[in-house]
């Protein structure tokens, strides 16, 4: 067994070869995305490259390179938990029924891993940090292993974090930690350009304390190695690359750790799911004497507990919240927004009426057994959008008020919330007809929204129910700027009453319109949603 250990490194890198090779004979559209994402990926990575080469002798060169390190090595942390499919080899579990010791196969692991878009980008901004920081000889022959040490620990730790996860990441309760990744992306972009506009105006010295600190973190260390030999501090870097080794060493020795456990222990993350949900009664019950009676409590209780239970749902849901809260809020810290970026929060949740039945996918059939007449149809609708309205409402407002806190414009907030239910109103009519007029299939695995084929159906739904929402708006934005234009600002408060009686009015009028057709069309609107 011993003896035929060190051939099983070969033969993990071909099966990731083969592996990349016969994903991109699955289909024509696949090879096309991945060569496309492949070139993108090295163009970026070469302008990255080019880039920290540039900053060769900049006094803040070693500041942007080790911040960069540290932000990578987060990145390759985070990834596994937030894309667990996305990269077939990072589930150990599919080999724990080969006859394989830990140690080599780790060995094996780490090596195969090299192979790909990940580790080649990593090496070309590893590389670039090394040529920036290497000043003189001996620097140049630390930066050799620097630049291997940070590609390693940024793959071992990927791996760890996977394997140490891989069996939550693979259950059905797993998969809800791909909803963060919506939160994540939109918190990041909005501090990311909030990061670069601060950075803007004061520069690069205020992330000089940061940078003294993160250089001290492995893989930052190793790169931080390199800046230190330039400058004489040979101990200093000794210790760095020494710390760089021991973070290795300790990945490796976790990664190897999880991989006998998963070896020699049953998988256990089910065991949960077998006992009763002791909570779920009481909660139904508390939840049901909040809402009406009747069908229209029934429909609300159903979509709440979509928004709670369904992966895909959620993921809209808290991506809508995040991102809502967070463009008016930024552009109010940030001093350049304005009191009106308050409607984005009620313009963001109003985008979840769209599609409604494609939420359902095929238990939309359930759903359609029980409509068979025109007033069905419409509770049924009115339901779906009191549901919405049960969380949207507090939310909106609370946004309205904290972005007017925020720019000290208290005078404008009956206005702004005033325009804020008129456009929710608005947009919750538009949903409804869009939502039988335009139903389209979500799939349930993956990460796409959309299933083949119906793409036109999404842009026409959205898009054209957004450009309608707009249109039906229009009277109480009139109305606004009548005031603001006849200096008759002391009257703006008349648009929060007009703004919530529109809003309701115009949700009304579209659960009624939208009632026959959703009657009429049940066979087609079921076929449609239970595609893909």
């Amino acid at each position: 067994m011993s003896a035929a250990a060190p051939g099983i490194t070969p033969v993990f890198v071909r099966l990731k070869l083969s592996l990349l090779r016969n994903g991109l004979r699955q289909s024509a559209g696949r090879r096309a995305a991945y060569i496309a994402s492949v070139t993108v990926a090295l163009l970026f990575a070469a302008l990255q490259l080019l880039g920290l080469i540039a900053l060769r002798g900049n006094e803040h060169a070693t500041t942007v390179c080790v911040l960069l390190v540290a932000l990578l090595a987060l990145g390759w942390a985070v990834m596994p938990l937030f894309f667990p499919s996305g990269d077939e080899t990072l589930d150990p579990t599919r080999l724990v029924m080969l006859p394989l010791r830990p140690r080599p196969l780790v060995r094996a692991l780490l090596v195969a891993s090299l192979v790909g878009i990940g580790p080649l980008f990593t090496l070309c901004l590893a590389l670039g940090a090394a040529i920036a920081l290497a000043h003189g000889a001996a620097a140049t022959v630390v930066a050799v292993p620097a630049v291997a040490l940070t590609v390693l620990v940024c793959v071992a730790l990927a791996r760890a974090v996977a394997a140490a996860n891989i069996r939550l990441l693979t259950s059905r309760k797993g998969r809800d930690l791909a909803v963060l990744s919506g939160l994540v992306i939109a918190v990041g972009a909005q501090v990311v350009n909030f990061g670069a506009q601060k950075l803007g105006s004061s520069g690069l010295d205020t992330l000089d304390p940061a940078a003294d600190v993160v250089r001290w973190i492995p893989p930052a260390a190793a790169l931080g190695a390199v800046d230190s030999v330039g400058d004489g501090s040979y101990a200093t870097a000794t210790a760095q690359l020494a710390l760089t080794v021991a973070a290795l060493v300790a990945l490796l020795a976790l990664w190897q750790r999880s991989l006998t456990r998963l070896m020699t222990t049953p998988d256990g993350s089910t065991l949960a799911a077998a006992e009763p949900d002791k909570g779920t009664s009481r909660t139904s019950g508390a939840l049901g004497a909040l809402l009406p009676q009747g069908r229209t409590g029934t429909v609300m209780e159903r979509s709440l507990r979509y928004v709670w239970r369904d992966p895909k749902t959620k993921a809209a849901w808290v991506t809508s919240l995040a991102i809502g809260l967070i463009v008016p809020l930024f552009n109010a810290l940030q001093g350049t927004g304005s009191v009106y970026f308050a409607c984005f929060a009620a313009g963001m949740l109003g985008i979840l009426m769209y599609n409604q039945f494609g939420q359902d996918t095929s238990a939309f059939w359930m759903v359609a057994m029980t409509i068979s007449s025109t007033r069905d149809a419409y509770v049924e609708l009115r339901g779906r959008a009191l549901a919405l309205l049960l969380i949207t409402l507090p939310y909106a407002t609370l946004v309205t008020v904290l972005t007017t806190a925020l720019l000290g414009a208290w005078h404008a907030l009956p206005e702004v919330l005033g325009l804020s239910l008129a456009l929710l109103g608005a947009m919750l009519a538009t949903g409804a007809w869009s939502s039988t007029r335009f139903p389209y299939s979500i799939p349930q695995e993956g990460y796409k929204n959309v299933a083949p084929g119906q793409a036109g159906l999404a842009w026409i739904s959205i898009f054209g129910g957004m450009v309608a929402a707009a249109l039906l708006c229009a009277p109480v934005i009139a109305l606004a700027i009548w005031l603001h234009a006849s200096s008759s600002d002391a009257w703006t408060w008349l648009l929060l009453p007009v703004g919530a009686l529109y809003g309701a009015a115009v949700t009304e009028a579209g659960s009624r319109l939208a009632a026959p057709r959703l009657a009429r069309r049940l066979p087609e609107i079921l076929a449609a949603v239970s595609k893909g």
